[in-house]
């Protein structure tokens, strides 16, 4: 490592530290030849897939994009900011972990449809509308048919309401 104030190839690691993560280490080093320390930081640099588009566009991946999307579809809904973050490292890990210098979007899509459909149903059938561009009502019905079919883990069924009008204004 060269010292930034003399330029001196020469330097000497004096402290080794990581942080709580585990992903990032912080070295203080010294100069040898102006005696002068500063410190540097190591971190993994992993290098996201590019995202091919339907157009055949190719694009560097945007964590932010990502991001902005799930919450665009989460908007208004009861999701907290770390569990939306969690979704989308998790959308990143398994984009990571195929080993792939390219992925569609088409992929990346479904991977954000899986997430949403954890994180809340009504997120999910917002983003497959746009996502799946539904062509009819029908086929925006199907999607909700497709949630509602699916039990809700841990609660019993919903049982119906002797008075509905009275349940839809609270009392």
């Amino acid at each position: 490592m060269k010292c930034p104030f003399c330029g001196d190839p020469n330097t000497q690691v004096t402290d080794t530290r990581e942080n709580e993560d585990g992903d990032v280490v912080r070295r203080r080093r010294r100069c040898v030849n102006c005696d002068k320390r500063f410190t540097t930081y190591e971190r993994i640099d992993l290098k996201m897939p590019h995202i091919v588009k339907r157009n055949g566009n190719r694009t560097e991946f945007d964590h932010g994009k990502l991001a902005g999307s799930m919450k665009l579809a989460l908007r208004k809904r009861p999701v907290t900011m770390e569990a939306i973050e969690a979704a989308v490292d998790r959308i990143e890990g398994r984009l990571l972990s195929m080993g792939e210098q390219e992925v569609p979007s088409e992929k990346v899509g479904e991977l954000v449809m899986k997430e949403l459909k954890q994180l809340d149903k009504v997120a999910y059938i917002r983003f497959a509308s746009v996502y799946r561009n539904f062509a009819d009502v029908d086929e925006f019905s199907e999607v909700i048919r497709e949630v509602q079919a699916r039990p809700k883990r841990g609660r019993p069924p919903a049982q119906p309401a002797a008075d509905s009008e009275n349940d839809l204004f609270g009392n």
